[in-house]
């Protein structure tokens, strides 16, 4: 690890296309400016970290989770729903032909 003292204005170049200045200096920290190409991703630490957290995370399983799954995966596909005489069909939707207008009595 380079460490370097820098004050106020002050730049530090990496790579030849990476600009890093100190902006402000304060009691409770320091203040910089990176100017990057778009393709370089510039992220602080903690927030990558906390990200990575969640996505391990949201991508475990618990034995539940595992356990439902293997039940719905092993389960035979439901019959279709019977039909009961009893009740009435629904009436036939008159078809429609290409013009988009309902068949005329011919």
């Amino acid at each position: 690890m380079l460490v370097l003292s820098r004050r106020v204005g002050e730049r530090l170049v990496i790579g030849g296309d990476i600009v890093v200045t100190v902006i402000e200096v304060r009691s409770d920290g320091v203040r910089l400016g990176i100017d990057a190409p778009r393709s370089v991703r510039v992220h602080r630490a903690e927030v990558l970290e906390a990200i990575s957290s969640a996505n391990e995370e949201a991508v475990a399983a618990d034995a539940g989770t595992e356990a439902a799954l293997r039940r719905i995966i092993a389960a035979p596909p439901s019959p279709a729903t019977p039909v009961d005489p009893a009740v009435p069909a629904a009436p036939a939707t008159p078809a429609v032909d290409s013009s988009g207008d309902a068949p005329h009595d011919r």
